[in-house]
């Protein structure tokens, strides 16, 4: 069993901090928040699509996870996968209470230093138009394409992220992949 004193040699594997963190140490609290919160920023932007939005949901993740340690099963799943479903819960929730609103314009363009500002005006398009497609997917389907194709996360980890089935999870991937190819029709047409 891991050591709870201060200072002491710790492995910073995920399964032995949880085991740490399940009796209330929080230096390996500490640690594991440091090596779960990459992943869980990266997934929860993608669901987002906000950088601050998926700091505030990571965070309300984290706080999560703290409280609920106890109910951790290593038997049932790796603390990664348990805390990436957790971080999930927590966007689909800040994106279910979040209100739209209308983006801010620029009021003052400024030059960029890069080589080719042309092209990376067209990226940052590009990329802003799908962005504004994935938002107008369902929480379910945008967490699931993000997590398919964002972070190469299976079938089955999707499925267990979302509390649903390796199947429904094609068929959301399969609806949102229709409503993408429908919202981004103009951009494929540009790019060809």
């Amino acid at each position: 069993m891991l050591q709870v004193n201060r200072g002491a040699e710790r492995s910073d594997e995920p399964g032995v901090l949880m085991v740490a963190v399940q009796s209330g140490d929080e230096d390996a609290f500490r640690l594991l928040t440091r090596r779960l919160y990459g992943p869980a920023i990266g997934v929860a932007t993608k669901v987002l699509g906000d950088r601050t939005e998926a700091e505030d949901a990571v965070q309300a993740a984290l706080v999560k996870l703290w409280r609920q340690a106890a109910s951790f099963d290593a038997g049932k799943a790796k603390v990664e996968t348990w805390f990436r479903r957790i971080v999930v819960n927590a966007c689909i929730d800040r994106k279910r209470a979040l209100r739209p609103v209308q983006p801010l314009e620029l009021v003052a363009e400024r030059a960029s230093d890069d080589p080719d500002p042309e092209m990376l005006a067209g990226q940052s398009a590009r990329s802003r138009r799908i962005a504004e497609a994935m938002a107008h997917l369902p929480a379910r389907q945008r967490t699931a394409i993000a997590l398919f194709y964002g972070e190469g996360a299976t079938m089955n980890e999707i499925a267990e992220a979302l509390e649903t089935t390796p199947k429904a999870v094609e068929g959301l991937l399969a609806r949102a992949r229709v409503e993408l190819a429908e919202r981004l029709r103009s951009l494929a047409e540009e790019v060809m």
